[in-house]
């Protein structure tokens, strides 16, 4: 049973009930398309929503007889804005016609591998990309969440925040001149990270660390697509399982100028989130990927 299912309101499921509802994404679908797969078979994906923005996703092929078998599922929640603009690679997964999207997203300084959710498109496009050269992509990024907290905000001047958002700003710029190969880059990033690690030092003797990092963005775990986040809430919405009837939280979450959706079931929600607040927890990314006009 996938994991993340009690984020979008699928919670104590046993075999009988997630095969019952697997079985109505199949019979009901809202979306199928099809394509072919890496090793020229039949690649079907089929999905249903259970609510705004919410559902269930299975891949498979069907059998000679009409049957439809099942590769593998997953819930999916997609989100409503752009979210990364870099260069974007795509990888097929060891284990199953499964694909992972990394990008190397220089607001958060990390690389950001995510699960694909329009897996059939991909597959359809990459035929058009081999003859031709490969166009550029967005990628629609958004997340999953079982464990999430609400932390009030770092209470901040307007000084303070035009100077936090110059700084930001101008790593950026030096993270992407370093990632260019810039030797004066790399040693001013160096040199400012030496400077950051001497005042956490300092700070966090009499202070509470999350007073002084307002967000952050790491990997969690050994789920290459896990990550734990700290970020800004920007806005606030509920939507409920049309199956189950439970209520889903949907945030919009700044980290790091990196602003993307994050969906968690109201149950698992601590405290009150509104805008301002910050919410930190462990995420599952996906996201889909599109070509740019």
């Amino acid at each position: 049973m996938h994991s993340f299912l009690k984020a979008i309101g699928f919670d104590q499921m046993d075999s009988s009930k997630l095969r019952k509802i697997l079985n109505l994404v199949v019979d009901e679908p809202n979306y199928m398309n099809s394509a072919k797969d890496s090793n020229g078979n039949e690649f079907i994906e089929i999905s249903k929503d259970f609510g705004k923005s919410i559902g269930i996703t299975i891949c498979g092929s069907y059998s000679e007889d009409g049957k439809f078998e099942t590769d593998y599922y997953y819930p999916y929640f997609q989100g409503s804005k752009i979210t990364s603009e870099e260069y974007i690679d795509i990888e097929k997964r060891s284990d199953k016609e499964s694909y992972a999207a990394v990008c190397d997203e220089i607001k958060v300084g990390v690389t950001l591998i995510f699960h694909l959710q329009n897996t059939a498109e991909y597959l359809k496009n990459k035929s058009i990309w081999e003859k031709k050269h490969k166009p550029k992509m967005y990628a629609n990024i958004s997340a999953l969440s079982l464990d999430a907290k609400i932390l009030f905000p770092i209470n901040k001047s307007k000084k303070q925040i035009q100077k936090n958002e110059e700084i930001t700003q101008n790593r950026n710029h030096l993270l992407a001149a370093a990632r260019e190969g810039d030797e004066d880059a790399i040693e001013s990033l160096t040199l400012e990270d030496i400077d950051m690690y001497s005042m956490l030092s300092r700070r966090i003797v009499n202070e509470d660390i999350l007073s002084i990092v307002d967000s952050y963005f790491m990997p969690y775990g050994i789920e290459s697509d896990q990550y734990s986040v700290l970020g800004e809430i920007l806005n606030v919405c509920y939507t409920e399982n049309e199956f189950t009837g439970h209520k889903i939280c949907i945030m919009t979450v700044d980290t790091n100028n990196l602003i993307y959706d994050i969906c968690v079931n109201e149950k698992d929600l601590l405290g009150e989130p509104l805008i301002g607040r910050r919410f930190k927890g462990t995420i599952w990314l996906q996201g889909s990927v599109k070509m740019k006009n």
